[in-house]
């Protein structure tokens, strides 16, 4: 839950960076991540795993792509922010799921149910009356849904930890990021000490905003059923409705509240089919009772 609530407010921070821009944003979050992950790992003394890793280059490559497609998702997101379509990235990653169930069956050869399918469809006219809507396809929300699910598809083949991954595509993103940086400042156009030091620390700050989130949700995943987290990962884009619509007080007319309760509509379908066949297949386990032989 502290995961997501994070993750859900993150609109609130990225505003706080102005007069940096979405991608020098972006560079400092690549760098000032990596240098909280060392942090970390030098406090649990946990690098061991470094060197057989790095000897594994199929997981590497893995990885890499794994960093440039979340750098790709990242910067998206901050552009949102920044630019008032925090809705329109919260729609973002209330279709992902449903992105992942399609990327199931078209990558990994997996079959739907009937109301998984019927899911999918109502996503899919959602996007379309959104469309109608912003009188465009809202790209925003699809590049986040697209490139999340991605994401998590690289690594669930990568199949390396949390903390160990992202410490690799921390290290990925590094010598890009410095290289911009560094063309920021030699053309005079860096905002990193030039907007006092409270812009200083919130730009260094947002290494360890991204980093804890993501450990709060590793130490969780080993902990809790898949099942509760599939429920809990509402708790983030929920979060980011609500800080786009009450406090930054985007612009809901309704056809899009129209575009938003059919994406609410095939996520309460979804979740509640993913439930039953939860379920279905916990009853299916259980072992069968045994009759008690008569004693004599």
């Amino acid at each position: 839950m502290a995961a997501y609530a994070m993750w859900g407010l993150f609109p609130l921070y990225w505003p706080l960076l102005a007069p940096s821009s979405a991608v020098e944003i972006l560079a400092h979050r690549m760098v000032w991540t990596l240098v909280a992950i060392v942090g970390i790992l030098a406090i649990r003394r946990h690098w061991s795993w470094f060197g057989p890793l790095i000897r594994q280059p199929k997981k590497i490559g893995l990885l890499v792509l794994a960093a440039a497609i979340v750098s790709l998702n990242w910067g998206t997101y901050i552009y949102a922010v920044n630019t008032g379509h925090v809705v329109e990235s919260a729609l973002g990653y209330f279709i992902n799921p449903l992105v992942s169930v399609l990327f199931g069956v078209v990558l990994l050869g997996e079959r739907l149910r009937r109301l998984q399918w019927a899911a999918v469809g109502l996503g899919a006219l959602a996007v379309v009356v959104l469309t109608v809507d912003y009188g465009r396809l809202p790209w925003i929300s699809l590049v986040l849904a697209t490139t999340f699910g991605t994401y998590g598809l690289v690594k669930k083949f990568a199949n390396v930890g949390a903390l160990e991954s992202l410490t690799i595509e921390s290290l990925a993103l590094l010598l890009p990021a410095l290289a911009y940086l560094g063309v920021l400042q030699s053309n005079g156009t860096a905002t990193f000490g030039q907007a006092g030091t409270g812009h200083v620390l919130l730009l260094v700050l947002s290494g360890i905003i991204t980093a804890v989130p993501l450990l709060c949700f590793s130490a969780a995943a080993i902990r809790v059923p898949l099942t509760v987290i599939g429920l809990l990962q509402y708790i983030a884009p929920v979060l980011q409705f609500l800080c786009g619509v009450l406090i930054l007080r985007e612009a809901m007319p309704a056809s899009r509240w129209a575009g938003f309760t059919i994406v609410w509509i095939a996520l309460a379908v979804f979740t509640w089919d993913s439930l039953r066949r939860a379920r279905t297949m916990r009853r299916a386990a259980a072992p069968v009772p045994q009759p008690e032989r008569a004693t004599t």
